[in-house]
């Protein structure tokens, strides 16, 4: 099992510190350090200047459970469930490297031509654009509409193929829920492979 570590170890481990009565072994082990680091820390050789970071406040532990580790020096504090960073990212328009920003109005082309049915805040979620960028490229008012050629977001690298198909998933849904009719999936063609 991966050991967690609070956010800014050396600064929680001066706070622990200057705070707590737990001993340096406590400390050490929570903070991901050697027991002689954090006596040197104490002694003040060690990370003079280091403002101390509160764990409590910054929901990586509790109060009580340093209070429960202070009264038993064979105790260990344990880090919050909340404070252990989650998986991959699910929610929010992603980031897009500079590098790659300049492909998106083609991203935002191929999705407005073979999938209609997918709404702009889905696009906007997906390729990490605005309504007002949609919007240009549909009406081609974009400052490089002369330039812009449908192209595989996939394939440019901006979304996932499964991020995608999701998308034209819950997109064909609602059309099917709304009465609409479901468009036929696009024909890839030989130019989409080509950057």
């Amino acid at each position: 099992m991966m050991m967690t570590l609070p956010l800014m170890p050396k600064a929680t481990a001066v706070w622990l510190i200057e705070k707590t009565a737990l001993s340096f072994e406590q400390i050490a082990d929570f903070c991901g350090m050697h027991p002689l680091e954090v006596q040197a820390i104490a002694d003040g050789e060690v990370a003079q200047g280091i403002v101390g970071y509160d764990p409590i406040a910054n929901k990586q532990t509790t109060a009580e459970e340093i209070r429960r580790c202070e009264a038993d020096p064979k105790a260990r504090l344990k880090m919050l469930d909340a404070a252990i960073p989650g998986g991959r990212r699910t929610k929010g328009a992603r980031y897009t490297p500079v590098a790659k920003r300049i492909d998106r109005p083609d991203a935002i082309a191929f999705m407005l031509r073979n999938y209609p049915q997918v709404q702009d805040a889905q696009i906007v979620k997906l390729l990490g654009t605005t309504k007002d960028t949609i919007q240009k490229v549909r009406d081609r008012s974009h400052w490089n509409s002369a330039n812009i050629k449908p192209r595989d977001p996939v394939i440019l690298g901006l979304c996932k193929q499964s991020d995608l198909n999701d998308v034209v998933s819950a997109a064909n849904a609602r059309a099917e829920r709304d009465g609409e009719p479901v468009p036929p999936p696009p024909v890839p063609e030989s130019g989409d492979e080509a950057a």
